[in-house]
């Protein structure tokens, strides 16, 4: 038996990907599904191809095939094409344009006069890349559908569980024992832990990377015209880096994008965050729209936080150490991976695959 702690986005689709192969799966969750103190909740998560990393723009091109899979199987749409931008100078797009063409994704290098002609919302001061492969994920649905399928295909989920202790049991064969607060134990040949924000807390017999957990303010900005169909977008310079998506439910009954920082977040804990929006990221968030996106209007029509779970070289952690399987896929840009993840998972549970080298807890230089 394999148990999966923790469903959020990358918990729900290994659950959902074990499940639907046939194994006999138990998906444990500390909170209702889809709920808001972590990292996986909300209308929307950007998917995008550009990556400066080879590696990763590979991965993005597999996640593509999984979400199409995923669509397919819960019957669900919950990955709509937008296109996408990226803008400023330190994120290079002419680069970025590089390593695409290199990989045979399809792009646009446009110039600021043109990029400005089919984009008149969007204020330009360089150079952007523009590529077709982008767009939003709706995390909600995603975490939804994953669950809902994965119970469908016959896997148990105990929901309003917070698992309390994993053990590592030598004398049987190297299974594993989960605790839980309502007094069980379980034992599983394979246990899944991704848990998120929390797994720094689980005290896993395990040697993890250096894990910087930090809540992050988001934004949903009302757009002056509803019928302009905004792309998402990435921008970096010196100053801040921000990105940018359309909103879905989370902005309102009327279209809004939703902008936010990349990477200033306020270190926290998954059990002391404070959940209060950060007044000088709006600030400078609200700034960045009056100056560069003239189409929305400034003043934020609503908020919320979130949580990162940023390893220090921003790779993922997906690797198994004895019966453990440690799925971290964070860092701020794992969520487009997310039926992906699930499936190396999947597989590393059933001894399948063996770890990607530059995601094993222990890495290499």
């Amino acid at each position: 038996m394999i148990a999966v702690v923790g469903a959020g986005l990358m918990g729900a689709a290994t659950a959902w990907q074990l499940a639907r192969q046939g194994y006999e799966v138990t998906l444990i969750e500390a909170y209702d599904i889809g709920h808001k103190h972590g990292s996986s909740h909300g209308t929307s998560r950007i998917y995008r191809r550009a990556y400066a990393d080879p590696f990763y723009v590979g991965l993005t091109g597999r996640a593509y095939e999984e979400w199409r899979e995923l669509e397919s199987d819960s019957s669900t749409p919950l990955l709509r094409l937008t296109g996408g931008l990226d803008l400023g100078e330190e994120r290079d797009p002419v680069g970025l344009a590089a390593v695409l063409d290199g990989a045979g994704v399809p792009y646009e290098l446009l110039g600021a006069e043109a990029a400005a002609e089919r984009w008149p919302h969007i204020r330009f001061t360089g150079p952007a890349l523009y590529h077709p492969d982008a767009g939003v994920i709706d995390a909600d649905e995603t975490v939804g559908a994953c669950v809902r399928r994965a119970v469908e295909h016959g896997a148990d989920a105990w929901i309003g569980v917070r698992v309390t202790g994993i053990d590592v049991r030598q004398d049987v064969q190297e299974k594993a024992i989960l605790r839980t607060d309502d007094g069980r134990e379980l034992m599983a040949d394979t246990v899944v832990v991704a848990a998120g924000a929390w797994l720094p807390d689980l005290e896993l017999p395990a040697p993890l990377p250096p894990l910087r957990v930090t809540q992050q303010q988001v934004f949903h900005f009302r757009q002056r015209e509803p019928s302009v169909r905004w792309p998402i977008l990435v921008s970096k310079d010196a100053s801040m880096q921000v990105f940018g998506l359309p909103s879905g439910g989370d902005g309102g009954p009327l279209p809004a994008v939703k902008v936010a920082e990349h990477d200033r977040g306020t270190p926290t804990t998954a059990g002391a965050r404070s959940g209060v929006v950060d007044p000088s990221s709006r600030a400078r968030v609200s700034d960045f729209v009056r100056d560069r996106l003239p189409g929305l209007d400034p003043q934020p029509v609503t908020e919320a936080t979130c949580l990162y779970t940023t390893t220090p070289d921003e790779d993922f952690v997906l690797d198994r150490h004895g019966p453990l399987v440690i799925v971290s896929p964070c860092s701020g840009h794992g969520a487009k991976f997310a039926p992906l993840i699930g499936a190396m998972a999947a597989d590393l549970a059933t001894g399948r695959a063996e770890p990607h080298p530059r995601f094993r807890l222990e890495r290499t230089e």
